[in-house]
C-alpha cells in the first residue's frame, strides 16, 4: 500500500506546520496510520523537507495519546510484532482528533 499518495500529499501541503494551532482536539486529521497494537498517528499538519515529511499530531504508541513532531521516515519502516507487518495508512478515516482517538 502505498503510505503516501498524490492526494494525501495535496492535503499535506495545504495544512502545514503551525496551520491548526490552539484547535487541540477540534483539529482536522489529514491522514490516520496505524500498526501493530495500539499504534496510531493522527496527523493534523505537515511540512515537506528534502525527500521526507516532517508531522505533528497525535500519537499513541502503546504508553496512550500524546502530541508531537515526528518524521515520515522514523514511522515509515517500522514493522510490527509479532509478524512484521508494515505500517497501514487509513484509507477511510475522516474527522478530527476527538473523533478518532478513541
Amino acid at each position: 500500500m502505498k503510505l503516501i499518495t498524490k492526494e494525501v500529499e495535496k492535503k499535506l501541503l495545504s495544512h502545514p506546520c503551525g496551520s491548526q494551532d490552539g484547535k487541540g482536539m477540534d483539529a482536522e486529521v489529514i491522514v490516520k496510520f496505524f500498526g501493530g497494537c495500539n499504534c496510531t498517528w493522527l496527523v493534523t499538519e505537515a511540512e515537506k523537507e528534502g525527500d521526507d515529511w516532517y508531522m505533528f499530531g497525535y500519537v499513541n504508541i502503546g504508553w496512550g495519546w500524546e502530541w508531537g513532531y515526528f518524521m515520515f521516515s522514523e514511522i515509515s519502516g517500522i514493522k510490527f510484532p509479532p509478524f512484521g507487518l508494515p505500517l497501514e495508512r487509513d484509507m477511510y478515516s475522516e474527522g478530527t482528533v476527538g473523533e478518532l482517538a478513541r
